[in-house]
C-alpha cells in the first residue's frame, strides 16, 4: 500500500517537473476619472451613460463615475480644485475663469459637445412674444441668478441693437422655472432650448415661442467636455481614452437614441423615456451643428473661438483675454474618421 502511494506521488512529481509555473494574472488597473455633469442626469448626456453600460470607458482602461453638477459654473470649479478630474461645463464661462485666473490654465475644453450653445428665450405668445426678440420689450423673464443663457443676453442684445434691459429679469431658481412661466407669473424664460421639453410637456409648444440665441447670429460654443491641468499633462491618455469611448458613444445615440436613453435611465429610473427622447433630438441638433459636417464632432473653428473669447471678454469686462489655445486644447481629440458625421 505505501509503495503504490509513493509510486503514485513520483509520477505526479515526474509528471509536473519541467512544467512552466502558471501564475495568477492580476487584471489591468484602472484609471480613475471622477466626471462632473453641468446639471442632473438627462437624456443630454445620455452617450455618457451609453458609453458606460457599453463598457467602453473600461475598454479604454478607465474606470469612470459620473456624478450630477450644479451649473455649468460650479463644473469648472469643482474641476478646478481637483474633486474632479473632467467634467462639461459652458465655454464662455470657462473664457471668464481663465481671464480672472491667468498663467498656465487650470482647467481646459478638450472635446465640445455643444458644438452650439443651446442658449433660447422661450415665451408666451398669450403676452405678446413672437419669435422676435424686439417682441421681448417690457416683458418679465425668469432665470437663475447665475445661469450661462442669462449671462450671454448682452451679446443677443449687442448683435440686435437693443437695450440690455430691454426686458426685466424675475430671479427664479431653476426647480421654479417652469411653474412661473405655467402659472404665468413671468412672460417668459431663460432656457438650454433641450432643457425646455419640461415646459413643453406642460404647454403646448404652438402657445409658445422659441427665440435661439442662434438666429439672432450669436455663434457662441456652448458646453464642452473639460479635463483638469493635471489630466491633460500627467495622463493626456487617459483623457484621449474618455474621448474616444465617449465620441464612439455619441455616434452610436444619433444612430439609436432609444438605447442611450434606455442606459440613462438605468442610472436615473425617474426618467420618463418619451421626453428624454424628445430632449436628445433636441440636443442632437446642437451637437451635430452644421459646422460639424466640416470639422467633425468634438472640434471648433479657431475663428469663432476667437470672436467669442473677444466677445466675452469685452461683454464681461474681463481684464485679461485668454489665448484660443489655452482655452481649447484639441491634442487628445479622437481622430477625424472617427468624429464624422455618419448619419
Amino acid at each position: 500500500m505505501q509503495r503504490r502511494q509513493f509510486l503514485s506521488s513520483a509520477l505526479i512529481t515526474a509528471s509536473t517537473i519541467g512544467s512552466p509555473t502558471v501564475w495568477a494574472q492580476a487584471a489591468p488597473r484602472l484609471t480613475p476619472i471622477k466626471f462632473t455633469l453641468d446639471f442632473r442626469i438627462t437624456g443630454q448626456t445620455s452617450p455618457l451613460f451609453l458609453a458606460q453600460q457599453r463598457g467602453y470607458y473600461r475598454d479604454e482602461g478607465l474606470d469612470v463615475s459620473i456624478d450630477v453638477g450644479a451649473g455649468s459654473v460650479a463644473s469648472i470649479t469643482r474641476i478646478a480644485s481637483g474633486v474632479y478630474q473632467m467634467g462639461l461645463g459652458d465655454i464662455s464661462s470657462l473664457i471668464e475663469f481663465q481671464a480672472n485666473q491667468p498663467g498656465t490654465p487650470l482647467v481646459q475644453a478638450v472635446y465640445q459637445y455643444y458644438n452650439r450653445a443651446p442658449f433660447a428665450i422661450i415665451g408666451r405668445k398669450d403676452r405678446g412674444i413672437t419669435s422676435d426678440f424686439r417682441s421681448l420689450e417690457g416683458k418679465k423673464i425668469a432665470a437663475a441668478a447665475v445661469e450661462s443663457t442669462r449671462r450671454a443676453w448682452p451679446m443677443v442684445a449687442r448683435k440686435l441693437r437693443l437695450k440690455e434691459n430691454h426686458f426685466a429679469w424675475s430671479t427664479t431658481d431653476f426647480a421654479s422655472r417652469d411653474n412661473v412661466v405655467v402659472r404665468g407669473d413671468v412672460d417668459g424664460a431663460t432656457y438650454f432650448h433641450d432643457s425646455a421639453v419640461s415646459l413643453f410637456a406642460r404647454m403646448k409648444l404652438e402657445d409658445l415661442s422659441v427665440l435661439r440665441y442662434t438666429d439672432a447670429g450669436v455663434n457662441l460654443y456652448g458646453n464642452a467636455i473639460l479635463a483638469s491641468n493635471a489630466m491633460v499633462t500627467q495622463n493626456p491618455a487617459a483623457v484621449a481614452g474618455f474621448l474616444r469611448a465617449t465620441n464612439r458613444a455619441i455616434q452610436e445615440a444619433m444612430a439609436d437614441p432609444a438605447a442611450a436613453i434606455a442606459a440613462t435611465k438605468v442610472r436615473e429610473s425617474i426618467l420618463n423615456e418619451a421626453v428624454e427622447l424628445e430632449r436628445w433630438r433636441i440636443t442632437a441638433e446642437y451637437i451635430a451643428a452644421p459646422d460639424t459636417r466640416g470639422h467633425g464632432l468634438g472640434d471648433v473653428l479657431k475663428r469663432t473661438l476667437e470672436q467669442q473669447v473677444d466677445e466675452v471678454v469685452d461683454v464681461y469686462g474681463l481684464k485679461s483675454r485668454p489665448g484660443v489655445e489655452g482655452v481649447f486644447n484639441r491634442a487628445m481629440l479622437p481622430t477625424a474618421d472617427l468624429r464624422s458625421i455618419k448619419a
